[in-house]
């Protein structure tokens, strides 16, 4: 059985504080919007691999693709305030 969006969504918030987090997908390439204060002074590589541990044996035998918008709450308000 193929995982869900709501599925991934909770995968990852059960493992990192989230301030927001939405997911999309069609049960093999899924698309995340994570904010968490867990990515504060991170690069965005080292925010991805927090979610890829918080995940774990998920991404090799799950999930087949995700991608990731990670930001900061600071990051995630100011692109709300340009929107």
């Amino acid at each position: 059985m193929l995982p869900t969006p709501e599925q991934i969504r909770a995968y990852i918030t059960d493992g990192l504080s989230c301030e927001h987090i939405a997911v999309e997908g069609d049960g093999q390439h899924f698309f995340a919007t994570i904010v968490s204060t867990a990515f504060e002074g991170k690069r965005p590589i080292a925010r991805h691999q927090i979610v890829y541990a918080v995940l774990g044996d998920r991404m090799r035998e799950e999930i087949h693709a995700l991608s990731m918008k990670t930001l900061t709450p600071v990051e995630w308000r100011a692109a709300a305030a340009a929107a």
